[in-house]
């Protein structure tokens, strides 16, 4: 009987090879892939097919198993030809209760060591991303690389938490300064209207006691101090002016050099009473650059004269024209008593000054300029060495606006 069940199993193995031998091969379009003389050419349609196959992870982690067992239990069967029926069956029933278990076993196992964590992070995600940042996961603690994803997590909900609330605390604060900035932009133009009126009569009233006056008079000295004190407070309220209502550059293509020299010649003119020297290096080769000569002209006007101030005695302020990183550049550096580094920061700030006289708007509106220009203003000072502003305009203002 073993010798006919053994007959039967070989003529039964020899009738599936045969089928097997005579089995049609596969489309060709399965193996066009793998195929390297035929490139790969993946179709919107394609995409959307394989982004719409989701296949459960419990199945990707069972189905090794399951093959490895499967496998198990056709050795089963090999092995036990020889054994009779009854024993076979159960050799068999044994095994596959084995495999059973198994699976069980490992379902379990992964479900409460992998799914539920992933459950609850999936869950926490789509919290945060209805806006609340208050979350945590609880498999934090554990000792493994699921503990260490929990623990990454919270760190990083943790961080998102102080981050949200420093931006909303820096959002309060621009806010306060942009009401307060407001206030001062209307009480500025007010102000500075109801001056210049009367600023205008009296410097004309002083105009003409200037002229009547006999030559060997001692008050000319004092009319020319009024007349320069009028002049400074014209100057104030033009920066007044200028922040509390800023207008839009007008650029049009013009010589760089052009501009910075008108600028070092009024500078020049500030200088004649005092032993400083102001040295001018253009650069007659560099390309026109887009830009408002007023506007721009204020601003190295502005920084020339604060080099100025900033020396106390003999001294030299060195302009120099050139280009950097693409941009056009006009550098100017001076020998006076440079800045701190705790006051570097806040030069730029509207009404910050660390001059007796100033009022902290001439700085603050040359940023804006360049910024307008889309440009920037870089800074460099040692104390006791001197200071050096580099203004960097891009050479076309209109292609520099374009974002990228």
């Amino acid at each position: 009987m073993l010798n006919r069940y053994q007959s039967t199993t070989m003529r039964l193995g020899t009738r599936l090879r045969a089928r097997e031998a005579v089995r049609p091969p596969p489309p060709v379009a399965a193996k066009v892939d793998s195929d390297p003389a035929i490139p790969a050419v993946s179709t919107p349609v394609e995409d959307l097919q394989l982004s719409s196959v989701r296949v459960n992870w419990q199945l990707k982690a069972i189905l090794p198993v399951g093959f490895v067992l499967l496998a198990g239990l056709l050795l089963f069967i090999l092995a036990t030809v020889s054994l009779r029926d009854p024993e076979r069956h159960a050799v068999l029933i044994v095994a596959g209760a084995g495999a059973v278990a198994i699976c069980s076993v490992l379902i379990v196992v992964l479900a409460y060591v992998i799914q539920r964590p992933m459950v609850e992070l999936q869950e926490k995600i789509a919290q945060v991303s209805e806006g609340n940042l208050d979350v945590a996961v609880s498999f934090a603690k554990r000792n493994d690389e699921i503990g260490d994803l929990g623990r990454n997590f919270n760190h990083m909900m943790e961080q998102l938490r102080e981050s949200r609330e420093e931006i909303e605390r820096l959002h309060r604060t621009q806010m306060t300064r942009a009401e307060h900035f407001a206030t001062l932009g209307e009480l500025a133009t007010g102000l500075a209207h109801e001056i210049r009126n009367p600023l205008a009569g009296i410097a004309g009233v002083i105009e003409i006691v200037g002229r009547d006056l006999p030559q060997t008079s001692p008050a000319r000295a004092v009319v020319k101090d009024v007349r320069l004190e009028i002049t400074r407070i014209s100057r104030t309220l033009t920066d007044l002016l200028e922040t509390a209502r800023p207008r839009r550059p007008e650029v049009r293509w013009s010589n760089l050099n052009t501009t910075v020299e008108h600028a070092v010649m009024l500078a020049r003119q500030q200088v004649l009473s005092r032993p400083i020297k102001i040295e001018l290096q253009q650069a007659p080769d560099l390309p026109e650059v887009e830009h408002d000569s007023d506007q721009v002209h204020q601003v190295l006007l502005n920084l020339l004269l604060n080099a100025v101030q900033a020396m106390e005695g003999p001294g030299t302020v060195r302009v120099e024209i050139g280009s950097r990183d693409g941009l056009a550049s006009v550098a100017v550096s001076d020998t006076g008593r440079g800045i701190s580094a705790q006051n570097l920061p806040n030069i730029f700030r509207p009404f910050y000054t660390t001059k007796g006289d100033g009022t902290g708007l001439g700085l603050s509106l040359a940023h804006r300029i360049v910024e307008d220009h889309h440009g920037r203003i870089e800074v460099n000072s040692v104390v006791g060495k001197g200071s050096k502003f580099e203004v960097l305009l891009p050479f076309s203002a209109s292609a520099a606006s374009i974002p990228a």
